[in-house]
């Protein structure tokens, strides 16, 4: 085990102020990776000290866009220079396979090249209105932002909300999952490397109900950016009316992959793999709802059930790996818990539905890929989000019904249809209600298209130009151009 690995606040690598650790663990073999520095409240409270100054008395708050662009640029260039030990980092804090990290880090470095790029460009509005005067808005930057980002995606869930923050010109108070800290850890040290003002980004880490809470609470943190469950983020949500901090949510989503009979049904079967069990379903747009038209059902899950037992489980970096380990042992357990409510519910369990122990894998957290069909919409693996590599089917009759079962949920995150008739495609996913959607395809995600839900999924967008307009307040300037006295009061 290495050192402990410490936080970043004003500059300087510090302990927590209590001195507490935490380990991180790889969930392919249970071993320890690193000691890592568990912070607190009072952690926090030096961090936003830190990025207060920064942002108000130091050069941060007044470091012109081209400068923010070259240090973002500068960054996402040393993220490629160090793309395979972040890509190892990933795979053995967070578990997934190699392949999968790669693609994440190469995300994270476009991303950060996104908004390098549109930091400098055009930000405001100018208004034609009554003569002398001249109307115009411009966005500036809120100021203290506190990010809070989940283990599923550590480095590039921690990119999509540090690359506009700065970006736009705020300090960050940055706190990465207490699961996987790691890649965080090592992203920060870029930031250190790439030459930012000391308190413009800060990194604390600690559990949520210490950092996160205390963050979402305080009174000089002017915004709240969070990704996670959406039990967590009813609470952020509450703390935050404290000085009513602006917020951006992007929680749960149980979302429906749609399967018309006139689909190309054997690419359809391979979208919707794809939309359940890349990253081993922890994904919060996973295609955890299968909907397939009664006439299709029987045949597509014949081969769907057949092409998922085929599924590599392995280590993240093992040779040929298709799916890897759980993220926790705790969260391996949640997911084994729902599988066994989905038996006892009633649903047939098609395939998979175990821990694999077996050729080396006792020691990790591994589920073999879970297929539920004869499925009800009021089965709870149906309608809660459980967040791992489990498939539930449903049948649909018609266009009308499968609209029905697919906006029959709390969450609105995304959705997926699959049909050749592109008029039919398109009318559902107009009457879908679910923020990201894809026709033909699931998946697929830009830096520069929005993310983001409706309903309990959340509130306003990560990525794309509204993920930057997140970040900063809109300033109404009237100019007149004309001085002199108004003339009102005679006296």
């Amino acid at each position: 085990m290495s050192d402990v690995k410490k936080m970043y606040i004003n500059g300087e690598w510090v302990p927590s102020i209590s001195g507490e650790t935490r380990n991180s663990i790889n969930p392919a073999n249970g071993e320890v990776l690193a000691a890592v520095a568990e912070g607190a409240e009072a952690d926090v409270d030096t961090a936003v000290i830190a990025a207060k100054e920064a942002f108000y008395e130091g050069p941060w708050g007044s470091t012109p866009a081209q400068e923010r662009a070259a240090l973002l640029f500068k960054l996402a260039d040393l993220i490629d220079a160090n793309g395979a030990e972040l890509t190892e980092l990933e795979t053995r804090d967070n578990g997934k396979p190699l392949r999968e990290a790669e693609y994440d880090v190469a995300d994270a470095a476009a991303c950060f090249r996104y908004y390098a790029g549109l930091c400098t460009k055009p930000m405001g509005q100018t208004y034609e209105v009554a003569d002398p005067m001249q109307a115009m808005t411009v966005r500036e930057p809120i100021g203290v932002a506190g990010l809070i980002v989940p283990w599923n995606y550590p480095l590039l869930m921690g990119t999509w909300k540090i690359a506009p923050a700065l970006a736009a010109g705020n300090s960050i108070v940055f706190k990465p999952s207490e699961i996987t800290p790691l890649s965080a850890v090592r992203l920060f040290e870029l930031i250190e490397e790439a030459g930012f003002p000391k308190g413009s980004a800060n990194l604390v880490m600690g559990a949520g109900a210490a950092v996160g809470a205390r963050m979402a609470e305080h009174m000089d943190i002017d915004k709240i950016a969070f990704t996670g469950g959406t039990a967590t983020g009813r609470k952020i949500m509450t703390a935050a009316t404290g000085n009513l901090k602006k917020i951006s949510l992007e929680l749960g989503g149980k979302s429906p992959c749609v399967v018309f009979e006139d689909a190309d049904m054997d690419a359809a079967v391979d979208w919707a793999l794809f939309a359940i069990f890349a990253n081993q379903g922890q994904v919060c747009s996973a295609g955890s709802r299968l909907l397939l038209q009664e006439s299709i059902h029987d045949e597509f899950v014949e081969k769907l059930v057949g092409r998922t037992k085929k599924i590599k489980v392995a280590p993240g970096d093992a040779e040929g790996v298709e799916m890897a380990a759980m993220v926790s042992e705790a969260h391996m357990e949640k997911v084994l818990r729902y599988i066994e409510i989905g038996k006892a519910e009633g649903a047939t369990l098609q395939c998979g539905g175990v821990r694999l122990m077996e050729d080396g894998l006792d020691k990790g957290f591994f589920i073999a890929p879970t297929i539920f069909t004869d499925t009800t919409p009021e089965m709870r693996i149906v309608k809660e989000e459980i967040f791992g590599p489990v498939l539930a089917v449903q049948k649909f009759t018609d266009d009308a019904d499968a609209v029905k079962l697919a906006n029959d949920s709390i969450y609105g995150l995304a959705g997926g249809v699959f049909s050749e008739n592109g008029t039919r495609a398109l009318n559902f996913i107009k009457k879908l209600r679910a923020g990201i959607t894809w026709i033909n395809c699931y998946h697929p995600t830009y830096s520069e298209a929005p993310w983001g839900g409706y309903k309990q999924s959340g509130i306003g967008r990560d990525l794309g130009t509204y993920g930057f307009d997140e970040y900063t307040e809109v300033k109404q300037i009237n100019i007149n151009l004309d001085p002199g006295p108004i003339g009102w009061f005679e006296g």
